[in-house]
């Protein structure tokens, strides 16, 4: 693949759409302002707060190792959106390009990752469990599926292939 090739590569641009997601939504500004300002009782609100899930932040009343498992997660999930996007055979697979399975892959990729994410996480957690585990990985596959749409939609702008 050449330096100048105008395709952009359906891993690439999911991985993109996630590093803006986790980065934009999973801000401390972000995540206290819709703490603040929504009503979780609310599907926008829910929503809204739910976008907020990978949250990463430098709060110093925490203690130094919720801080790097909190930030761990949001990291695991930009890296893993790339590995299971990479993985996946529908965005490589696909003849045309922007088929619904790019569409599909990009947001399986978000699901996984969130999951597992929330998974590999909660192991270095303090006094870890597997139910805690468990719980988790049921929260990032829940936040995978409900925003991982718009990782499919950007992997569905995504080419893979030859010329």
């Amino acid at each position: 693949m050449a330096l100048g090739n105008r395709y952009k590569s359906a891993p690439g641009a999911g991985t993109l759409a996630a590093l803006i997601l986790v980065l934009v939504f999973g801000s401390p500004w972000y995540s206290d302002w819709a703490q603040d300002n929504t009503n979780p009782n609310t599907a926008g609100g829910w929503w809204l707060r739910l976008l907020a899930w990978p949250s990463w932040s430098f709060d110093t009343d925490d203690s130094l190792r919720d801080v790097i498992v909190g930030d761990l997660k949001a990291i695991l999930v930009v890296v893993l959106t790339f590995v299971f996007l990479y993985l996946l055979p529908g965005s490589q697979l696909a003849r045309a390009r922007g088929t619904v399975s790019q569409f599909l892959a990009g947001w399986a990729a978000y699901i996984f990752a969130g999951a597992f994410a929330a998974l590999l996480a909660t192991l270095f957690l303090t006094n870890p469990s597997l139910l805690g585990a468990f719980n988790a990985a049921g929260s990032g596959a829940g936040y995978g599926f409900f925003v991982g749409w718009i990782v499919g939609l950007a992997s569905l702008g995504g080419w893979r292939g030859t010329r």
